[in-house]
């Protein structure tokens, strides 16, 4: 958990010069600063903007922030490929962080699922890896699954208003909620065939696959996903 103080943006910004000093990476080198984050330091302006100053690059840099949660490291390896690929960029540092116990309430069963943290990973048109094509999808649908009600643009003010869902979880308008059941069903309906359309998108097989990553704190989510989507106990499956 994060300090009183400390913030995702002094996470990543601390990443980020663990990865310059053990990679001897030219700070002068990125073009780009790209962070993922769902706890900005401030209303505005961006973190990114921030960032580019406390971690001494170019002011010919671009940066920005994306406003995403689970899926924001996979979006910003996608964007910073696209930014590699089309010549906008050529080294792009990509952060990812969030201080989400700032927004748990403490009596949120749900407090052991989540942690603060921050990831700096550099994307260059110059290395030995490549990344791979990526599938996406949307669904808005369920934005009242996971959700911080108060303290945005609609709804501005804190209430205090607290009330039980179907599952008995107490869902407090002031702080996060997440309706756990409903989550559940979203992934195994929708994971399956997105691992499939990955897979094929890449021409791999998957037989040929020795590791599957998920971003699931969930042993029973994760092995029901392996039953569903027929991956033998071979590979192995990480969080």
């Amino acid at each position: 958990m994060a300090t009183e103080n400390q913030t995702a943006a002094d996470m990543a910004c601390e990443a980020a010069n663990k990865l310059f000093e053990e990679w001897n990476v030219d700070r002068k080198s990125i073009d780009f600063i790209i962070f993922s984050t769902q706890s900005s330091d401030y209303f505005l302006p961006a973190s990114s903007c921030v960032l580019q100053h406390r971690l001494g690059i170019s002011t010919t840099a671009g940066a920005f922030d994306f406003n995403l949660g689970c899926s924001g490291y996979t979006y910003g390896l996608a964007m910073a490929k696209s930014f590699i690929d089309s010549g906008l960029a050529r080294n792009v540092l990509l952060l990812t962080g969030d201080t989400i116990s700032k927004y748990l309430h403490p009596e949120d069963k749900n407090r052991i699922l989540f942690g603060d943290s921050a990831t700096a990973t550099l994307i260059s048109n110059e290395g030995l890896a490549e990344i791979g094509e990526t599938v996406y999808g949307t669904d808005g649908s369920g934005a009242e699954a996971i959700i911080v009600k108060n303290c945005g643009s609609r709804h501005l003010a804190r209430t205090g208003h607290e009330e039980k869902d179907g599952a008995d979880n107490v869902r407090r308008d002031d702080y996060f909620y997440m309706n756990g059941e409903q989550v559940f069903n979203f992934t195994i309906d929708r994971v399956p065939q997105l691992i499939d359309d990955t897979l094929s998108k890449n021409n791999v097989k998957k037989e040929h696959m020795d590791y599957y990553v998920f971003h699931q704190a969930n042993k029973f989510m994760l092995n029901t996903i392996r039953k569903v989507c027929s991956i033998q106990k071979i590979n192995s499956i990480l969080i």
